[in-house]
């Protein structure tokens, strides 16, 4: 069914959308320890067990690359939590700088490399700066909070999770609560579980006969932070930091101290709850009734190695974050201490209004089977997007659950993290990213004057700080170079106004700056690289000598043209230079009818992500690509690409290529394919191996591409949901969304 109607909708009325969104609610039975569940506001998220708490962090682990436990899925994460190691005063950038030959340039281009010492095995060691300046700043685990067995004499009871009996847990993402009932030793237990939308404080309600009577109680520890690659909790350094607990009115303030990092957690409780210091780093929380109320507040007072104007700490003040506003006050006032039934009422204020704004797909009354799945994966991917995504920094690619890559964040993710938020008509949600980038281009404008260009460079794998790692492939990417263009314009195309041009009108020039800079002039036309490694990283040791990747060109010239058309609406003349290189790139490689990845030897190998099939459908149409060049390239990906090896933005690059080119059965099926990198977990969660169990833009390229599908693009064919197969198997209604470029 494809009618059109009035506002987007296909034929029957507005949708709706709480029931729309109640039909997924997350329901378990049973533990599954790939799919906790978590509740946050973009700022601050808490993943739980099926307790509803963090009673079992080893049973939920993150598994490294040899199959060992390297960590746990049980995080409480904030976007202000950082550490650094002691050490970062002897190391610095300038000691892994290695220069590589450019075409068109005298000497050689420094790159942040990975140069490391060879051994006499032939393993290359990295040198203790790379080590460092790799895992530093690193994500921190901002305190565990579990339940806990005691025994008559109060000493705590070993409790395996195949104890727990009669298990129902609820995820109410209408709500923004989390519900969670099961029986341990005869003893029925029952919590919620839920985050305040403003402020950085969780909420638990527990009741059980077993408080009162003494078996019950809740256990919260903290960490030193761990400089590896998964683990942010480090629990073998117990002198390595501090923790103080000091008793004030309503509860108990704890001030944590980790080298250069600082940061508070405030406890409060029902008149009935005891704290009590049971270890260095471990408290214990007891209640007198069956039932105890705990709200945890987190926020950071110094954040290690940071200008302020780089990383928000707390929102609110950390003397008024436990505070609720008075009636009719500012929301920032500060008045009676929070209560669980305050954090409860704003979750559910803030999250039916979350609900019932911006965009939504709905499938109802689609025959085909895989309608039902596709709708459950768009709503879930929605709530983990602004849990995770939503907030003052870049995502890392396993949102604020748990650490990978130290938990820093890749920029060449950002797009796939949160283009998907003005799409749906959340534009909101994507300025705090934005404004990232203002607050870092420094960092940006030095790498570019180190290289001898103009602008600003972006780097890769970042910290909130923006200053580059050490890798063999980041630093040789560019693909991330015009992502603040097409980010600055999908906010723009959501919400145009002067206010959006003068904000990011300068990140979008100098960005673009560098573009035309980086483009060397030769016979042939303007090319990239080298050095240069395209999106498809399989050609990472082939970095001297790649050149001109198809999708890289296509990427170049069409963020030129958008920065140009930021230049009209602010009035200005188009810049000369920016024109000359946009349409002097020289064309994409075709062999045997289809694109290549790169334009010398091997041309294409068939693993990791097909970025050439970006060159049309994450981009709009340009005057490099040809259609039917693409359609044979889409063929002939299908046919033979390893998908083991594939990432999980694969597929909805798939889905946007195909729809571009009137392929809306292959749309559907490239979004729904039976592969391990597409799988989505009962949470919602886009599982990737065991070593990344959950992978964040893959949920938010889900519904860049679903939102493309639905709303369409520019220049689309005039017919509804035009990414969607008009055989009478899918009926696809939609609101609020916006087109696509």
């Amino acid at each position: 069914m494809t009618d059109r109607a009035p506002g987007g909708a296909g034929l029957g009325g507005r949708i709706d959308r709480r029931a729309l969104v109640e039909r997924h609610h997350v329901v378990l039975r049973r533990a599954d320890v790939r799919s906790p569940l978590s509740v946050g506001n973009g700022e601050l998220c808490f993943t739980a067990d099926i307790t509803g708490l963090q009673t079992f962090p080893e049973q939920y682990p993150v598994m490294s690359r040899d199959g060992t436990p390297a960590g746990t899925l049980l995080g409480t994460q904030a976007q202000w939590g950082w550490h650094s190691a002691p050490g970062g005063g002897r190391h610095d950038l300038e000691e892994t700088l290695v220069g590589y030959d450019s075409p068109g340039r005298s000497e050689p281009v420094p790159y942040v490399d990975m140069t490391g010492t060879i051994g006499e095995n032939g393993d290359q060691t990295d040198s203790a700066a790379e080590v460092w300046l790799r895992a530093n700043p690193h994500r921190l685990d901002l305190g565990r909070i579990g339940l806990e067995l005691l025994d008559p004499s109060g000493r705590p009871e070993p409790l395996e999770l195949s104890e727990l009996t009669g298990v129902r847990q609820e995820l109410d993402l209408w709500r923004g609560v989390l519900r969670s009932r099961f029986t341990v030793r005869g003893d029925v237990v029952e919590v919620e579980t839920a985050c305040h939308p403003d402020r950085d404080v969780v909420a638990f309600r527990i009741e059980s006969a077993a408080l009162r009577e003494g078996r019950l109680a809740v256990r919260i520890a903290f960490s030193y932070g761990a400089q590896r690659w998964h683990d942010s909790a480090d629990w073998t350094r117990p002198e390595a930091h501090r923790t103080t607990v000091r008793r004030r009115d309503a509860g108990w303030q704890v001030a944590r101290e980790l080298d250069a990092t600082a940061y508070e957690v405030d406890i409060v409780g029902d008149p009935g709850l005891a704290l009590d210091q049971i270890g260095d780093h471990e408290l214990r929380l007891t209640s007198s009734s069956p039932w105890m109320e705990l709200m945890v507040g987190f926020a950071g007072t110094a954040i290690p190695d940071l200008p302020t104007s780089v990383v928000a700490g707390s929102r609110v003040p950390p003397a008024e974050r436990m505070a609720a506003a008075p009636s009719g006050t500012d929301s920032t006032s500060p008045g009676a201490p929070l209560s669980f039934d305050d954090v409860r009422a704003a979750a559910a204020g803030h999250w039916p209004g979350f609900w019932s704004t911006g965009g939504v797909v709905d499938f109802t009354g689609s025959t085909d089977e895989r309608a039902h799945e596709l709708e459950r994966r768009v709503v879930l991917s929605q709530y983990l997007t602004a849990v995770n995504g939503a907030g003052s920094l870049p995502p890392q690619e396993t949102g604020l659950v748990c650490n990978s890559w130290f938990g820093k964040f890749h920029l060449e993710m950002t797009w796939w993290h949160v283009a998907h938020f003005a799409l749906w008509n959340r534009p909101g949600l994507l300025e705090g990213t934005l404004r990232w980038y203002l607050r870092t281009a420094e960092a940006g404008r030095e790498t570019a004057k180190r290289q001898g260009y103009t602008g600003v460079r972006w780097p890769k794998m970042v910290g909130p700080d923006g200053r580059e790692s050490p890798s063999p492939i980041g630093p040789f990417l560019i693909w991330q170079q015009p992502h603040p263009i097409y980010l600055a314009e999908l906010l723009y195309r959501a919400a145009p106004s002067s206010r959006v041009l003068d904000e990011f009108a300068g990140m979008v020039f100098e960005t673009a700056e560098f573009m035309a800079g980086f483009a060397t002039p030769t016979s042939r036309g303007f090319e990239l690289g080298p050095p240069v490694i395209p999106a498809q990283e399989s050609y990472g040791s082939m970095r001297a000598r790649a050149s001109n990747p198809t999708f890289e060109l296509a990427y170049w010239q069409w963020g030129l043209e958008t920065a140009q058309r930021w230049r009209e609406r602010l009035g200005l003349e188009p810049d000369p230079h920016w024109t000359t290189v946009a349409r002097g790139l020289v064309r994409p490689h075709v062999r045997d009818g289809v694109y290549t990845a790169i334009d010398v030897e091997p041309y294409t190998i068939r693993t990791d992500h097909p970025s050439m099939l970006c060159g049309l459908g994450f981009l709009p149409q340009t005057p490099l690509i040809e259609a039917e060049t693409m359609r044979a390239t889409l063929r002939d990906v299908l046919d033979e690409w390893d998908w083991d090896s594939t990432w999980g933005w694969d597929y909805p690059v798939l889905a946007m290529c195909a729809a571009r080119l009137s392929e809306p059965e292959l749309a559907v099926t490239a979004l729904t394919m039976e592969v391990g990198k597409n799988t989505f977990l009962p949470s919602g969660h886009n599982r990737q191996t065991e070593s990344l169990p959950l992978y964040l833009p893959g949920n938010g390229g889900l519904l860049a591409a679903v939102a493309l599908m639905a709303a369409g693009w520019d220049g689309t064919p005039d017919r509804h949901a035009p990414g969607f197969p008009n055989d009478g198997r899918w009926t696809v209604r939609h609101e609020g969304l916006v087109p696509s470029p």
